[in-house]
Protein backbone atom coordinates (compact mmCIF):
# COMPACT_ATOMS: atom_id res chain seq x y z
CA UNK A 1 0.00 0.00 0.00
CA UNK A 2 1.60 2.92 -1.06
CA UNK A 3 0.18 6.66 -1.19
CA UNK A 4 1.40 10.03 -3.20
CA UNK A 5 0.92 13.67 -2.96
CA UNK A 6 1.23 15.53 -5.91
CA UNK A 7 0.53 19.55 -5.65
CA UNK A 8 -1.65 20.71 -8.76
CA UNK A 9 -1.28 24.61 -8.88
CA UNK A 10 -4.43 26.84 -9.20
CA UNK A 11 -6.23 23.30 -8.20
CA UNK A 12 -5.52 21.62 -5.02
CA UNK A 13 -3.55 18.63 -3.89
CA UNK A 14 -3.89 15.24 -5.43
CA UNK A 15 -3.61 11.80 -2.86
CA UNK A 16 -3.01 8.79 -4.71
CA UNK A 17 -3.59 5.77 -3.02
CA UNK A 18 -2.46 2.10 -4.49
CA UNK A 19 -4.29 -0.82 -2.53
CA UNK A 20 -2.91 -3.86 -1.51
CA UNK A 21 -4.45 -5.44 -4.80
CA UNK A 22 -2.33 -2.57 -6.79
CA UNK A 23 -5.64 -0.99 -7.54
CA UNK A 24 -5.17 3.06 -7.96
CA UNK A 25 -7.31 5.50 -6.60
CA UNK A 26 -7.31 9.11 -5.67
CA UNK A 27 -8.75 12.13 -4.36
CA UNK A 28 -8.21 15.26 -5.36
CA UNK A 29 -8.74 18.25 -2.90
CA UNK A 30 -9.57 21.45 -4.07
CA UNK A 31 -8.30 24.67 -2.97
CA UNK A 32 -12.09 25.25 -2.19
CA UNK A 33 -12.49 22.49 -0.39
CA UNK A 34 -14.72 20.20 -3.04
CA UNK A 35 -13.35 16.45 -3.21
CA UNK A 36 -13.40 14.19 -6.18
CA UNK A 37 -12.66 10.57 -5.61
CA UNK A 38 -11.43 8.84 -8.91
CA UNK A 39 -10.67 5.45 -9.93
CA UNK A 40 -8.09 4.19 -12.46
CA UNK A 41 -7.96 1.44 -14.64
CA UNK A 42 -5.89 -1.86 -13.48
CA UNK A 43 -4.58 -2.24 -17.38
CA UNK A 44 -3.91 1.58 -17.57
CA UNK A 45 -2.92 3.29 -14.36
CA UNK A 46 -3.29 6.79 -15.98
CA UNK A 47 -6.83 6.50 -17.14
CA UNK A 48 -9.24 7.29 -14.71
CA UNK A 49 -12.65 5.36 -15.35
CA UNK A 50 -14.60 7.03 -12.89
CA UNK A 51 -14.90 10.41 -11.06
CA UNK A 52 -16.87 10.90 -7.70
CA UNK A 53 -17.43 14.48 -6.36
CA UNK A 54 -17.79 14.92 -3.19
CA UNK A 55 -19.39 17.86 -1.49
CA UNK A 56 -17.34 18.86 2.37
CA UNK A 57 -20.11 16.97 4.29
CA UNK A 58 -20.15 14.06 1.91
CA UNK A 59 -16.05 13.73 2.06
CA UNK A 60 -16.65 13.98 6.10
CA UNK A 61 -19.35 11.14 6.10
CA UNK A 62 -17.35 8.77 4.27
CA UNK A 63 -13.97 9.07 6.05
CA UNK A 64 -16.23 8.26 8.92
CA UNK A 65 -17.56 5.22 7.39
CA UNK A 66 -14.47 4.28 6.44
CA UNK A 67 -12.52 4.67 9.34
CA UNK A 68 -11.61 1.55 11.01
CA UNK A 69 -12.76 1.84 14.89
CA UNK A 70 -16.10 0.22 15.43
CA UNK A 71 -19.32 1.75 14.01
CA UNK A 72 -21.77 0.12 16.57
CA UNK A 73 -23.72 0.17 19.35
CA UNK A 74 -22.80 -0.04 22.89
CA UNK A 75 -25.12 -2.09 25.34
CA UNK A 76 -25.06 -0.72 28.93
CA UNK A 77 -28.25 -2.53 31.28
CA UNK A 78 -30.27 -3.85 28.50
CA UNK A 79 -30.08 -0.19 26.92
CA UNK A 80 -29.08 0.07 22.97
CA UNK A 81 -27.20 3.05 22.94
CA UNK A 82 -25.54 4.30 19.57
CA UNK A 83 -23.07 7.31 19.00
CA UNK A 84 -22.82 8.68 16.08
CA UNK A 85 -21.40 11.75 14.00
CA UNK A 86 -23.78 13.70 12.08
CA UNK A 87 -22.28 16.32 10.12
CA UNK A 88 -23.71 20.01 9.70
CA UNK A 89 -24.13 20.76 5.93
CA UNK A 90 -24.48 24.24 4.63
CA UNK A 91 -28.20 23.55 4.23
CA UNK A 92 -28.33 22.13 7.31
CA UNK A 93 -31.43 24.74 9.37
CA UNK A 94 -28.75 24.83 12.28
CA UNK A 95 -25.74 26.41 10.48
CA UNK A 96 -24.58 29.45 11.79
CA UNK A 97 -27.44 28.69 15.03
CA UNK A 98 -27.31 27.79 18.63
CA UNK A 99 -27.35 24.30 19.80
CA UNK A 100 -29.90 25.30 22.50
CA UNK A 101 -32.46 26.26 19.21
CA UNK A 102 -32.14 22.70 18.15
CA UNK A 103 -34.15 21.64 21.57
CA UNK A 104 -32.22 18.35 20.61
CA UNK A 105 -32.29 15.99 24.04
CA UNK A 106 -35.93 17.37 24.28
CA UNK A 107 -37.33 16.24 21.20
CA UNK A 108 -35.19 13.44 20.72
CA UNK A 109 -33.95 12.39 23.89
CA UNK A 110 -30.07 11.75 22.24
CA UNK A 111 -27.22 14.56 23.37
CA UNK A 112 -24.80 16.19 21.78
CA UNK A 113 -21.80 15.31 23.69
CA UNK A 114 -19.05 16.94 21.44
CA UNK A 115 -18.96 19.08 18.08
CA UNK A 116 -15.71 18.37 16.12
CA UNK A 117 -14.20 21.21 13.67
CA UNK A 118 -11.24 21.71 11.48
CA UNK A 119 -9.59 23.76 14.62
CA UNK A 120 -10.79 20.96 17.26
CA UNK A 121 -12.82 19.48 19.05
CA UNK A 122 -15.38 20.86 21.88
CA UNK A 123 -16.74 18.40 24.15
CA UNK A 124 -20.10 18.91 26.02
CA UNK A 125 -20.92 22.02 23.99
CA UNK A 126 -23.58 23.80 26.17
CA UNK A 127 -26.98 25.40 24.80
CA UNK A 128 -25.14 29.08 23.52
CA UNK A 129 -22.82 26.70 21.63
CA UNK A 130 -22.97 28.50 17.95
CA UNK A 131 -22.73 25.36 15.19
CA UNK A 132 -20.95 26.28 11.44
CA UNK A 133 -21.68 24.42 8.27
CA UNK A 134 -19.09 21.89 8.23
CA UNK A 135 -19.09 20.78 12.28
CA UNK A 136 -19.48 17.29 12.71
CA UNK A 137 -22.03 16.68 15.77
CA UNK A 138 -21.33 13.65 18.32
CA UNK A 139 -24.35 12.36 19.38
CA UNK A 140 -25.21 9.63 21.89
CA UNK A 141 -29.07 8.08 22.17
CA UNK A 142 -31.04 5.39 21.03
CA UNK A 143 -31.16 4.57 17.34
CA UNK A 144 -34.20 6.11 17.08
CA UNK A 145 -33.87 9.51 18.83
CA UNK A 146 -29.97 9.43 17.16
CA UNK A 147 -32.28 8.85 13.94
CA UNK A 148 -34.23 11.96 14.66
CA UNK A 149 -31.27 14.51 15.57
CA UNK A 150 -30.03 13.35 12.14
CA UNK A 151 -32.96 15.04 10.43
CA UNK A 152 -33.31 17.90 12.34
CA UNK A 153 -29.97 18.73 11.92
CA UNK A 154 -29.73 18.05 8.03
CA UNK A 155 -33.53 19.74 7.77
CA UNK A 156 -34.98 16.43 6.30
Amino acid sequence: MTTRRVSLPGVGVQYDFTTEHGRRLSVVVHSDGRRFLGFYDADDPDSCVLSVPLSMEEAAAMSHLLDPGPIEAVRTDGIDLVTEHIPVGSRSPYAGRLLGDTRARTRTGASIVAVLRRTGAFPSPGPTFRFAAGDTLVAVGTREGVDALAEIITGG
